[in-house]
C-alpha cells in the first residue's frame, strides 16, 4: 500500500534549495481512495493465485524429515481494509493491517532416508497483524527516496491438516512444531516487506528527472525540496524548468516561492507557476527558434492583401514607386523571449518582435526596405473538458513602430490596422481551432486523472499559478501491464523455503501499494 502510493506520486517525477515551480499535493482523501482501489484489486486477484513451492526440514531424535509443499493455492482470504495515513513524525506514511486470515490448500511430499510419502494438506493462518512506517526523502539528484523505519508483524495462530499417505505421523510432527511454524511465518513478514521497499527504491533511483520534450526542449523535474508531510497531505515541490537542448542556458529570471491554497474536497492538486511556462519560451528563444521567414506563398489565397510592393503600396505609397511590381518577404523574429503572466481566470502573453521587409528582384537579389518593431498582448483562458486541457486566445493589443526605412518615413497606422485584422481573422481562428481540440491530461499506461478542474489563481504577492485539481476520483486504474507487473513482482520465484511467508506478505505489500 505504501509503496504504490509513493510510485503513483512519482509517476505523475539536482536542484538544491531552489524554489519549486511545480507543486503537487496529495490529500488524505486521495490517499484513502488509492488504498480502497488497491484493496479491491488485491481481493479479486488472491483467489486466482498459485503460490511457489515451499520446502524445509523437521528435526527428529533419530534424523530429520524433509518435506515439500507444492501446488499451493489460496482457497479463501479474509482481507480487511488496511489503515493508511500520513505520518508527520517521520515525514512519511504509516500503514497497518489487522485481522488478515488466509486458507490454503496444496500437496505434500516427505522423505526420511529411503522412505517417501505424499498426500494433500490444508492450512489456515489466522489474524495476521502488520504495522509499517516508511520515510520519504530526496536523494542528491532530486529523486524521491524511501526507507523502512518500522515494521511489526504478529500471527495469532496456524492450523495445518495433513491427508493421505502416513498422514497421521506427519500430522503429529506438524502439530508438535505448530508454534515454530507460526513463529517462522511471523518472523519473515517484515523482511519481505522491507525487501519490497528496497526494490521500489531501486526503481525510483532509475527514474529520469529530465525529459526531452520534442526536439527543442528538455524539462527538468527533480524535487527541489524534501517532501513535506502534514497530518492531512503530502506535498512535493518539483523544479519544473524547461531548457533548450541546444544551449541549456538559464533564463534571466528565477522561480518565485509560492504556497498552494488549501483545496478542501479535492484529492490531488498540481500548481504550475508562470516560471515553468516562461522558461519554455526562453528555451525556444535561446535556441533561435522564434523566427520565421514569410513569403507570399504563405498568405491565404483569398486574402485581399498580397506580399508584394504593389499591394503594400496602398499602405506605403513610396514603396510601390521605388520598387514597382516586386515580390517581398518578411523576416519576423522575437526581440526578447515572450513572457506569460498568470492572472486570476486568465493568462496574458506579451510578445516583442521585429519585422524586416525585403523586396525581391527578378534575379533573386533581396533589398531591405523597412524595419518595424511590434508589441502585442494576448489573453488566454484554459479549462479541462473531456479529459483534455482546452483553451482559447484573444488579442488585446498590437502596435507597430517604424525603426528604419530605406523608402523614407511613413505612418504605420493603416498598416497596423491591417495586421490586427489579419491576426484576428486568419491567425487566431487557426490557433483557437487547435486549442479547442485540446491536449490530453497527463496519463500513463497505469491510469488517468478524471473529474479534473483547471483554474488560474493568485497564491502570493508575486506569483500566480495554473491550478489543476482532481475530484472526487483521483486515478482510474487500468488492468493492463501495471497490475500484471505488480503480480509478477510479488509472486516471482526465489528461494523456495520462504514462499509461504512471502505469500502471506503479498496481501500486505500489495495493499500497501495502493
Amino acid at each position: 500500500m505504501l509503496s504504490s502510493a509513493i510510485l503513483l506520486l512519482f509517476l505523475l517525477p539536482c536542484a538544491c534549495g531552489e524554489n519549486p515551480a511545480i507543486q503537487l499535493i496529495l490529500t488524505n482523501k486521495g490517499l484513502q481512495y488509492g488504498k480502497h482501489a488497491g484493496a479491491g484489486w488485491v481481493q479479486d486477484k488472491l483467489g486466482s493465485v498459485t503460490l511457489p513451492d515451499l520446502s524445509g526440514d523437521f528435526s527428529l531424535l533419530i534424523g530429520s524429515v524433509h518435506y515439500t509443499l507444492s501446488g499451493i493455492s489460496i482457497e479463501k482470504c479474509d482481507f480487511p481494509e488496511p489503515s493508511v495515513e500520513f505520518f508527520q513524525n517521520s515525514t512519511g506514511l504509516k500503514a497497518s493491517l489487522s485481522g488478515l486470515s488466509v486458507a490454503l490448500t496444496g500437496e505434500w511430499t516427505s522423505s526420511y532416508g529411503i522412505i517417501h510419502d505424499e498426500g494433500t494438506f490444508s492450512m489456515a493462518v489466522f489474524n495476521v497483524d502488520v504495522l509499517s512506517v516508511v520515510e520519504l526523502g530526496r536523494d542528491a539528484d532530486g529523486r524521491l527516496s524511501l526507507s523502512s523505519l518500522l515494521c511489526e508483524a504478529h500471527v495469532q495462530d496456524v492450523q495445518i491438516q495433513i491427508r493421505g499417505g502416513a498422514s497421521w505421523i506427519i500430522q503429529l510432527i506438524v502439530d508438535h512444531n505448530r508454534g515454530r511454524i507460526r513463529g517462522d511465518i511471523e518472523s519473515r513478514i517484515c523482511p519481505q516487506m522491507e525487501e519490497a521497499i528496497v526494490e521500489l527504491e531501486r526503481h525510483l533511483q532509475a527514474v529520469n528527472v529530465s525529459f526531452d520534450v520534442g526536439e527543442a526542449l528538455s524539462l527538468d523535474l527533480p524535487l527541489s525540496l524534501p517532501p513535506v508531510v502534514s497530518a492531512s497531505a503530502l506535498s512535493l515541490g518539483l523544479k519544473g524548468e524547461f531548457y533548450s537542448i541546444k544551449t541549456h542556458k538559464e533564463p534571466p529570471f528565477e522561480a518565485q516561492p509560492f504556497t498552494l491554497p488549501p483545496q478542501p474536497g479535492y484529492m490531488l492538486s498540481v500548481g504550475l507557476s508562470e516560471f515553468t511556462l516562461n522558461s519554455a519560451f526562453y528555451g525556444f528563444f535561446s535556441s533561435g527558434l522564434l523566427q520565421l521567414l514569410v513569403d507570399d506563398g504563405m498568405i491565404p489565397p483569398g486574402s485581399p492583401v498580397r506580399l508584394n510592393t504593389t499591394s503594400l503600396g496602398r499602405y506605403i505609397p513610396q514603396l510601390a514607386q521605388m520598387f514597382p511590381d516586386l515580390l517581398m518577404n518578411l523576416q519576423v523574429y522575437a526581440r526578447e523571449a515572450p513572457m506569460f503572466s498568470l492572472q486570476p481566470d486568465a493568462g496574458k502573453l506579451s510578445v516583442e518582435g521585429t519585422v524586416k521587409a525585403f523586396a525581391i528582384f527578378p534575379n533573386g537579389t533581396q533589398i531591405p526596405v523597412f524595419t518595424l518593431d511590434s508589441e502585442s498582448l494576448f489573453s488566454s483562458k484554459m479549462r479541462v473538458a473531456d479529459g483534455r486541457v482546452k483553451g482559447s486566445v484573444t488579442m488585446d493589443n498590437l502596435t507597430l513602430s517604424l525603426v528604419a526605412s530605406e523608402v523614407g518615413p511613413f505612418s504605420t497606422d493603416s498598416l497596423e490596422k491591417m495586421v490586427r485584422m489579419g491576426v484576428k481573422m486568419v491567425v487566431l481562428p487557426k490557433i483557437n481551432q487547435i486549442l479547442a481540440s485540446g491536449i490530453l491530461l497527463p496519463r500513463t499506461k497505469y491510469g488517468q486523472l478524471v473529474n479534473s478542474v483547471l483554474t488560474m489563481e493568485e497564491v502570493s504577492m508575486s506569483e500566480d499559478v495554473i491550478l489543476l485539481k482532481t475530484k472526487p476520483t483521483l486515478f482510474e486504474l487500468t488492468s493492463g501491464s501495471f497490475l500484471s507487473g505488480i503480480h509478477r513482482l510479488l509472486f516471482r520465484r526465489s528461494a523456495v523455503s520462504n514462499r509461504l511467508t512471502r505469500a502471506l506478505a503479498i496481501a500486505v505489500r500489495t495493499k500497501t501499494y495502493f
